[in-house]
């Protein structure tokens, strides 16, 4: 849907998506099961070793609130719980992808910044 540039609603679109997935782990935990399959409790958090045990369950259970992702119960001993993307969750595959692509192209473009930097500082007279 085209927006005019100085439509007052140009935002909404990004700040619902940053609801659902915005912050440091939703988008890693919804990759991993988007590029990975479904995983158990204890497999996505060796995945994603800083990730506390807490944070985890508070992540997924967000993600599951918010329909994408969806929590499948074993009744066995001992009990088993599994975590998929539903099919709405899959539907962010394009946005991840993009993600990942413009993150690989900016840090190419922070390592060239960076030597740029090195390069002009080295040829600045040192004063003494």
């Amino acid at each position: 849907m085209p927006m005019e540039e100085n439509d007052p609603d140009r935002t909404k679109g990004i700040m619902a998506t940053l609801q659902v997935i915005g912050g440091k782990w939703k988008p890693l935990i919804v990759f991993i099961l988007l590029y990975h399959g479904t995983k158990r409790f204890g497999e996505l958090r060796r995945m994603l070793p800083n990730i506390t045990q807490g944070m985890l369950t508070n992540q997924l259970r967000e993600l599951e609130r918010d329909g994408l992702v969806v929590r499948k119960v074993y009744h066995e001993i001992p009990p088993k719980v599994e975590y998929d993307l539903s099919e709405h969750g899959r539907t962010l595959s394009a946005v991840l992808a993009d993600m990942c692509g413009w993150g690989f192209k900016h840090m190419e473009f922070m390592n060239t910044l960076e030597e740029t930097r090195e390069e002009d500082y080295a040829d600045q007279p040192q004063s003494q």
